[in-house]
């Protein structure tokens, strides 16, 4: 999707937001917060699964900080 027609849906968002009265405007963002928490909530979990599957198939290795920086000046 290109970047006008994002900002298009973006304003239409706002301007229907607009419309609502104080009440619908606070319950609206509610909503919208609790559904953003729930779906970073979802996608760091899924982050987390991706690194214990790394950790587990051996894809990620323990080092010490010493090991870490010599490795970064080969």
């Amino acid at each position: 999707m290109t970047d006008i027609s994002q900002t298009s849906r973006l304003q239409q968002a706002i301007d229907v937001a607009e419309a609502l009265s104080l009440a619908e405007q606070q319950l609206l963002l509610e909503i919208l917060a609790k559904r953003l928490h729930r779906k970073q909530r979802q996608q760091l979990l899924e982050e987390v699964q991706e690194i214990r599957q790394e950790v587990a198939e051996g894809g990620i290795t323990y080092s010490s900080v010493k090991d870490f920086l010599a490795e970064l000046d080969k």
